[in-house]
Formats: structure tokens, C-alpha cells, sequence
């Protein structure tokens, strides 16, 4: 018998039927296609590991979105993890802090194939061919939906003579908009021994080598433009030596994607829809993901600026249409940062101008509008529902930059409707 290597899919963060925020309300069509996404990616995941023909699917927490009580998703879980029984495939799954709250992960009934790791950390033997080392899969699921103190001292020390694979929902030294949990560091996580750590909570993938390798394989499908760029699963591959070698399976039904477009200098306004379609080519182009999801972004100085701003509207439609032509992208949302020719700000004495000059000046650099807009920002955070209030930055410093960059968004805006009311801009042709 030929000795082969132990072969498996890491995947984590996939959060099921995850519920919409922002996107359901600008367009509900792009919101029917999203909400269904994480089901495709877990199904592409399952594929996947049918057609690689692997031993085993490993997920490392967040399968689930909080307290979900859905039926439906239970279902589905099922019927796809049946899936994989079927096929000989064994999985292996811990709670994370997302699946500690979720009714289903405590009262659906799965597959005899399919080991979900209780609060108390254990390891399971896979035993193998003749010759061949067994495997030692190592999990621990939150029993909570915070985990503040280190897990690792839970965990068994490594089996010898063995594959040691351990599974640890962590935020390891932690990452921006992920709350702290379950901390560690790569060196504790090396200092074990074991042969890989498959990891999950942070979205963004992430793979540290050494003698022990360690992977965050970040989410299979991202949900909004925050959790842009191509997202996949791992598939590993660990022989008998030790070695492990890594290759990253695309997975996404639709990948978020910001483009920037550099404006500066166009005067036309057919230069600039020009611009729209080369920049959506070349993002169409750079994706593997069947659909583009696309938030687009204007800089630079430009005597169109004015315009932009003012035929928003007109602007979203010319995007679309561009997208439709070139296939396969969604319009998420503009974005509009630029401004007119510095030339042209300065050498004008009109009113507009010196508006412009009084509200720069002496307006948004003041600390009575700050403290003003912090007021009026703060009243309506305190509003929102808690999952939505990262939207103003997830620190002091991020949420006083993104009030000021609304405030003067705003404040472009206005002199935009204002230039267009005194009669000096014009129809885009």
C-alpha cells in the first residue's frame, strides 16, 4: 500500500442565511442575490471536496450568524453534509462565537460522519492504511459568546508519532472590526507541536509557516463591500514527514470589489463614462468570482466635478448601463470625492466661491462644529441597531475621520445643488 498524504479542506466564517444590513435597502434585487450567496459558497465548498476526493472538511467556527432559528437553514446544513457522508467524507466542526448563540448548532441532528466539538476540548483518532501515521484531530468549541482568556492551555498536547491538526476559533493578536477572542499568539500556537492550525474568526486569509503551519482561511463569501476581495477555501495537503502544502480554491458566488477612478483632468462627460467601462473591464477581468459586486469611486480634480455631484443620478445610470455592457457586475454604490480645478477654486470672487472658502476655513476646521457634529452623530448611532453601528468607524479616531469626511461630502454636495440653481452648470451630454 502506497503511504499518501492526509488531505482536507479548511474553511471557516461561512454564517449561513447571514441577515442583510445596508445593501437590502439600496437595492433589493442585489440583496435576493447576496442572501442566497453563502449557501452557494457552502455548497461549492462541498463540491469541492467531493470532487478532490480529500478525507475530511474542517470548520472552524462561525457556520451560523448568531440566533438563528430557521428551520430551512437546518435543512440545508443537513441535506449538504449528507452530502459528504455519502461520499466517505468525514467533518469536523467547533462552535464559534457566532455558533454559540444559534439554537440550531445545539439541536440539529447530523450526520454520523459529521463530529461537532463540545465546550470541553478533545481530539479524535483517524486511523489510517497499514504504515500509514493515524491523524489527531484536535477542537473546542465556545461554550459562550465571548471568550476573553486564552483557549490554547485547553488543548491536549500532541499525539505522537501522529498528525497532529488542531481547530481553534481565535482572533490570535487581534484584527481590525473582529472583536478579541479566544487570544493567542503564532509563537504559542508554533510551541505545540501539532502540524497545522486551522483557524477562524478573522475574514481576511492569512497563512504563517514554520514548523507548525497555521492558516486563517477567511470567509468563503463575503456579505458587503467591508468584506471585499476574492474569497475560498484551503485545501490541504500533510504527509507523513510533516510537510504541508497549501492551495487556495476559489469559492464566491459574487466578490466585493472597490475601483477607483482617477478623474482628475477630464472635462467631458463622455471621457469620464469612457473611463467607467475601462475600469470595469480591467475589475471584471482581475475576479475568478461568477458575479462582481462593485462600489466605485471618483477622485481627483476635475471641472466635472460639480456635475458628478449634482447628476448623482444620472451618473448611477450611466454606471449600470456601463456594468450591463460589460457582464456579470453589480453597481453597488458612487462614491464622488472630487473637486474642481484648484485654479478655478481660487481665482473666482463669486458667492459660491467664497461659501466654499467660508465653510473650509472657518467652518469644518472649528471646534464648534466638531463638537456640534460629534453631538448630532452620536444622537444617531445611539439609534441604530447594534450590528449597524460600526458604520460610523469602530474607534474614536476611525469615527471622527468618517464624520468629517461625511460632513464634507455633504458640504460638496450642497455647492454642487447651489452651483446648479444659479444657473452656471450644465445638462452632462
Amino acid at each position: 500500500m502506497s503511504i499518501t498524504a492526509f488531505r482536507f479542506i479548511h474553511t471557516a466564517d461561512i454564517h449561513l442565511d447571514s441577515p442583510l444590513k445596508s445593501l437590502a435597502l439600496r437595492n433589493p434585487e442585489l440583496a435576493d442575490l447576496i442572501g442566497g450567496a453563502t449557501r452557494q459558497a457552502f455548497s461549492a465548498i462541498i463540491d469541492l471536496c467531493i470532487s478532490e476526493r480529500v478525507d475530511a472538511l474542517v470548520i472552524a467556527g462561525d457556520l451560523y450568524d448568531g440566533d438563528q432559528t430557521s428551520m430551512k437553514t437546518a435543512r440545508f446544513l443537513a441535506g449538504e453534509l449528507g452530502r459528504l457522508a455519502k461520499a466517505g467524507i468525514r467533518t469536523f466542526i467547533i462552535r464559534g462565537n457566532h455558533d454559540a448563540l444559534s439554537r440550531i448548532s445545539r439541536e440539529l441532528v447530523l450526520p454520523d460522519m459529521v463530529k461537532l466539538f463540545g465546550g470541553r476540548a478533545e481530539h479524535v483518532m483517524i486511523e489510517r492504511w497499514p504504515g500509514e501515521k493515524p491523524v489527531a484531530i484536535h477542537g473546542l468549541s465556545f461554550a459562550q459568546p465571548t471568550a476573553p482568556e486564552s483557549l490554547l492551555p485547553k488543548y491536549a498536547s500532541a499525539v505522537p508519532d501522529a498528525i497532529n491538526v488542531g481547530i481553534m476559533h481565535t482572533s490570535l493578536g487581534g484584527a481590525p472590526g473582529h472583536d478579541a477572542y479566544a487570544p493567542c499568539s503564532p509563537a504559542e500556537l508554533q510551541a505545540t507541536g501539532f502540524d497545522y492550525w486551522a483557524l477562524g474568526h478573522i475574514h481576511k486569509r492569512s497563512v504563517i509557516t514554520g514548523s507548525t503551519t497555521i492558516v486563517m482561511p477567511g470567509m468563503p463569501q463575503g456579505r458587503d463591500i467591508n468584506e471585499d476581495g476574492p474569497k475560498s477555501a484551503t485545501l490541504v495537503s500533510i504527509s507523513e514527514d510533516g510537510s504541508v502544502s497549501l492551495e487556495e480554491k476559489p469559492t464566491a458566488l459574487a466578490e466585493f470589489s472597490r475601483i477607483t477612478i482617477d478623474a482628475g483632468g477630464l472635462s467631458d462627460w463622455t471621457d469620464l463614462a469612457h473611463a467607467l467601462s475601462h475600469a470595469l473591464k480591467q475589475a471584471r477581468t482581475a475576479s475568478a468570482a461568477p458575479e462582481l459586486v462593485a462600489r466605485i469611486g471618483f477622485t481627483g480634480e476635475t471641472t466635472l466635478a460639480w456635475r458628478m455631484r449634482r447628476d448623482a443620478d444620472l451618473l448611477m445610470a450611466e454606471a449600470e448601463e456601463r456594468a450591463a455592457q460589460t457582464g456579470a457586475i453589480w453597481v453597488e454604490k458612487l462614491e464622488i470625492g472630487c473637486t474642481p480645478p484648484t485654479e478655478t477654486r481660487t481665482a473666482s470672487t463669486g458667492p459660491l466661491h467664497e461659501l466654499r472658502n467660508l465653510i473650509e476655513t472657518g467652518i469644518l476646521n472649528s471646534d464648534a462644529f466638531e463638537t456640534a457634529l460629534s453631538q448630532i452623530a452620536d444622537t444617531l448611532q445611539g439609534q441604530l441597531p447594534t450590528d449597524l453601528r460600526d458604520l460610523f468607524g469602530a474607534d474614536e479616531s476611525e469615527t471622527r475621520a468618517r464624520r468629517m469626511q461625511l460632513a464634507r461630502q455633504g458640504a460638496e454636495d450642497v455647492l454642487a445643488r447651489l452651483q446648479s440653481s444659479s444657473g452656471s452648470g450644465s445638462e452632462p451630454s
